[in-house]
Protein backbone atom coordinates (compact mmCIF):
# COMPACT_ATOMS: atom_id res chain seq x y z
CA UNK A 1 0.00 0.00 0.00
CA UNK A 2 2.97 2.37 0.72
CA UNK A 3 4.75 1.96 -2.28
CA UNK A 4 1.41 2.62 -4.28
CA UNK A 5 0.94 5.29 -3.04
CA UNK A 6 4.80 6.56 -3.17
CA UNK A 7 4.57 5.53 -7.10
CA UNK A 8 1.14 7.84 -7.46
CA UNK A 9 2.59 10.74 -5.56
CA UNK A 10 6.30 10.31 -6.95
CA UNK A 11 5.85 12.43 -10.45
CA UNK A 12 3.91 15.18 -8.57
CA UNK A 13 6.60 15.43 -5.71
CA UNK A 14 9.24 15.10 -8.64
CA UNK A 15 7.84 18.11 -10.09
CA UNK A 16 7.80 20.24 -7.51
CA UNK A 17 11.24 20.01 -6.28
CA UNK A 18 12.41 23.56 -8.29
CA UNK A 19 9.75 25.43 -7.75
CA UNK A 20 9.86 28.94 -5.72
CA UNK A 21 8.04 28.41 -1.95
CA UNK A 22 5.60 31.39 -1.90
CA UNK A 23 5.26 34.23 0.25
CA UNK A 24 2.70 32.72 2.43
CA UNK A 25 2.51 28.81 3.14
CA UNK A 26 -0.28 27.14 0.89
CA UNK A 27 -2.03 24.27 1.96
CA UNK A 28 0.39 21.74 0.93
CA UNK A 29 3.38 23.46 2.68
CA UNK A 30 0.94 23.64 5.79
CA UNK A 31 0.15 20.00 5.66
CA UNK A 32 3.79 19.00 5.08
CA UNK A 33 4.78 21.58 8.04
CA UNK A 34 2.05 19.43 10.14
CA UNK A 35 3.07 16.35 9.29
CA UNK A 36 6.84 16.76 10.23
CA UNK A 37 5.59 17.66 13.64
CA UNK A 38 3.37 14.98 14.00
CA UNK A 39 6.61 12.53 13.15
CA UNK A 40 9.34 14.65 15.08
CA UNK A 41 6.25 14.29 18.48
CA UNK A 42 6.18 10.42 17.20
CA UNK A 43 2.56 10.84 16.93
CA UNK A 44 0.47 7.22 15.96
CA UNK A 45 1.07 6.72 11.83
CA UNK A 46 2.83 9.63 11.08
CA UNK A 47 6.14 8.40 10.20
CA UNK A 48 4.02 5.46 7.84
CA UNK A 49 2.39 8.86 6.15
CA UNK A 50 5.58 10.30 5.78
CA UNK A 51 7.17 7.35 4.07
CA UNK A 52 4.12 6.84 1.97
CA UNK A 53 4.44 10.41 0.83
CA UNK A 54 8.26 10.31 0.47
CA UNK A 55 9.64 7.44 -0.92
CA UNK A 56 8.63 7.76 -4.38
CA UNK A 57 10.43 10.95 -4.60
CA UNK A 58 13.63 9.73 -2.90
CA UNK A 59 13.62 6.70 -5.06
CA UNK A 60 13.21 9.42 -8.02
CA UNK A 61 16.06 11.59 -6.99
CA UNK A 62 18.42 8.11 -6.52
CA UNK A 63 17.20 6.67 -9.64
CA UNK A 64 18.22 10.03 -11.36
CA UNK A 65 21.27 10.54 -9.48
CA UNK A 66 22.55 6.43 -10.58
CA UNK A 67 21.37 7.97 -14.08
CA UNK A 68 24.05 10.66 -13.61
CA UNK A 69 26.61 8.45 -11.92
CA UNK A 70 26.92 6.12 -14.92
CA UNK A 71 26.02 3.76 -12.39
CA UNK A 72 22.76 1.60 -12.87
CA UNK A 73 21.34 -0.37 -9.89
CA UNK A 74 19.12 -2.90 -9.18
CA UNK A 75 15.76 -2.60 -7.59
CA UNK A 76 16.81 -3.71 -4.46
CA UNK A 77 19.97 -1.75 -4.28
CA UNK A 78 17.88 1.26 -5.30
CA UNK A 79 15.84 0.05 -2.38
CA UNK A 80 18.44 0.61 -0.29
CA UNK A 81 19.62 3.59 -0.66
CA UNK A 82 15.98 5.11 -0.06
CA UNK A 83 16.36 3.49 3.03
CA UNK A 84 19.50 4.81 3.99
CA UNK A 85 17.53 8.39 3.41
CA UNK A 86 15.49 7.42 5.86
CA UNK A 87 17.57 6.42 8.29
CA UNK A 88 19.77 9.64 7.74
CA UNK A 89 16.72 11.41 8.57
CA UNK A 90 16.23 9.80 11.50
CA UNK A 91 19.30 9.97 12.81
CA UNK A 92 20.63 11.92 15.73
CA UNK A 93 17.31 12.35 17.22
CA UNK A 94 16.12 13.20 13.94
CA UNK A 95 18.16 16.26 13.65
CA UNK A 96 17.60 16.66 9.43
CA UNK A 97 13.47 16.88 10.33
CA UNK A 98 14.33 19.15 13.30
CA UNK A 99 16.18 21.32 10.70
CA UNK A 100 13.15 21.76 8.39
CA UNK A 101 12.52 25.71 8.98
CA UNK A 102 9.94 26.09 6.02
CA UNK A 103 12.03 28.56 4.19
CA UNK A 104 12.13 26.00 1.26
CA UNK A 105 9.21 23.42 0.35
CA UNK A 106 9.48 20.00 2.17
CA UNK A 107 10.34 18.50 -1.30
CA UNK A 108 12.73 20.61 -2.04
CA UNK A 109 15.12 20.32 1.06
CA UNK A 110 14.25 16.31 1.05
CA UNK A 111 15.81 16.21 -2.57
CA UNK A 112 18.70 18.02 -1.47
CA UNK A 113 19.40 15.56 1.59
CA UNK A 114 18.48 12.97 -0.60
CA UNK A 115 20.46 13.87 -3.28
CA UNK A 116 23.56 13.47 -0.95
CA UNK A 117 22.93 10.45 0.87
CA UNK A 118 22.60 8.76 -2.31
CA UNK A 119 26.27 9.84 -3.89
CA UNK A 120 27.50 9.00 -0.49
CA UNK A 121 25.96 5.26 -1.49
CA UNK A 122 27.00 5.51 -5.39
CA UNK A 123 30.41 6.20 -4.59
CA UNK A 124 30.65 3.40 -2.04
CA UNK A 125 29.15 0.98 -4.18
CA UNK A 126 31.95 1.72 -7.48
CA UNK A 127 34.59 1.53 -4.96
CA UNK A 128 33.14 -2.24 -4.66
CA UNK A 129 32.99 -3.17 -7.84
CA UNK A 130 35.73 -3.84 -10.29
CA UNK A 131 38.21 -1.20 -11.57
CA UNK A 132 38.76 -1.56 -15.20
CA UNK A 133 42.22 -2.19 -16.38
CA UNK A 134 44.26 1.35 -16.47
CA UNK A 135 45.22 4.13 -14.00
CA UNK A 136 42.11 4.93 -12.94
CA UNK A 137 41.62 8.49 -13.98
CA UNK A 138 38.56 8.03 -16.04
CA UNK A 139 37.06 6.57 -12.92
CA UNK A 140 38.73 9.98 -10.37
CA UNK A 141 37.01 12.03 -13.32
CA UNK A 142 33.82 10.94 -13.00
CA UNK A 143 33.34 10.46 -9.25
CA UNK A 144 34.49 14.55 -9.40
CA UNK A 145 31.82 14.97 -11.93
CA UNK A 146 29.44 13.54 -10.02
CA UNK A 147 30.34 15.70 -6.72
CA UNK A 148 29.76 18.84 -9.06
CA UNK A 149 26.81 17.54 -10.30
CA UNK A 150 25.21 17.46 -6.88
CA UNK A 151 26.07 21.19 -5.96
CA UNK A 152 24.81 22.21 -9.43
CA UNK A 153 21.48 20.70 -8.72
CA UNK A 154 21.41 22.56 -5.05
CA UNK A 155 22.18 25.33 -6.23
CA UNK A 156 19.31 25.33 -9.03
CA UNK A 157 17.11 24.28 -6.35
CA UNK A 158 17.83 27.55 -4.44
CA UNK A 159 17.95 30.13 -7.27
CA UNK A 160 14.52 30.42 -7.00
CA UNK A 161 15.21 33.10 -3.84
CA UNK A 162 17.03 35.66 -6.00
CA UNK A 163 15.72 37.87 -8.14
CA UNK A 164 16.45 37.77 -12.19
CA UNK A 165 20.10 39.11 -12.41
CA UNK A 166 21.44 37.49 -9.02
CA UNK A 167 20.42 34.10 -10.54
CA UNK A 168 21.74 34.64 -13.99
CA UNK A 169 25.12 35.49 -12.24
CA UNK A 170 25.27 32.50 -10.22
CA UNK A 171 24.54 30.33 -13.02
CA UNK A 172 27.13 32.11 -15.19
CA UNK A 173 30.10 32.21 -12.78
CA UNK A 174 28.87 28.88 -10.60
CA UNK A 175 27.94 26.76 -12.95
CA UNK A 176 29.22 27.81 -16.29
CA UNK A 177 32.69 28.73 -14.63
CA UNK A 178 32.68 32.19 -16.50
CA UNK A 179 34.98 34.98 -15.63
CA UNK A 180 34.25 38.04 -14.25
CA UNK A 181 35.31 39.44 -17.61
CA UNK A 182 33.06 37.55 -19.76
CA UNK A 183 30.28 37.90 -17.57
CA UNK A 184 30.66 41.57 -18.27
CA UNK A 185 30.41 41.09 -21.66
CA UNK A 186 27.38 38.62 -21.55
CA UNK A 187 25.57 40.61 -19.32
CA UNK A 188 26.52 44.42 -19.67
CA UNK A 189 26.93 44.78 -15.77
CA UNK A 190 30.45 46.76 -15.23
CA UNK A 191 33.22 44.62 -13.94
CA UNK A 192 33.36 46.02 -10.46
CA UNK A 193 29.51 45.29 -9.96
CA UNK A 194 29.82 41.43 -10.49
CA UNK A 195 31.89 40.71 -7.14
CA UNK A 196 29.24 42.61 -4.89
CA UNK A 197 26.33 41.47 -6.17
CA UNK A 198 27.41 37.53 -6.63
CA UNK A 199 28.17 38.35 -2.65
CA UNK A 200 24.89 39.41 -2.15
CA UNK A 201 23.83 36.42 -3.95
CA UNK A 202 25.40 33.77 -2.45
CA UNK A 203 24.27 35.36 1.27
CA UNK A 204 20.73 35.14 -0.56
CA UNK A 205 21.13 31.22 -1.11
CA UNK A 206 22.53 30.35 2.63
CA UNK A 207 19.71 32.30 4.56
CA UNK A 208 17.68 30.41 2.15
CA UNK A 209 19.32 27.07 2.93
CA UNK A 210 19.14 28.15 6.55
CA UNK A 211 18.98 24.54 8.68
CA UNK A 212 19.87 22.03 5.62
CA UNK A 213 22.22 19.18 7.15
CA UNK A 214 25.06 19.54 5.25
CA UNK A 215 27.51 16.27 4.10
Amino acid sequence: MIRRRAHDESQAMAMSVSEPNPAAPGPQAQAHQHLVRACLAAAPGAWDEFVGRFAGLFGHVVGRTSAHHGLPLSGGERDDIVAEILVELLRNDAAALRGFAGRSSLPTYLTVIARRVAVRSLQRARERRPIPVGDGREQVDRHDAVAALVDREAIEALLGTLDETEARLIRLHHLEQRSYGEISLLTGLPVGSIGPTLSKARQKIRDHAGGMPRS
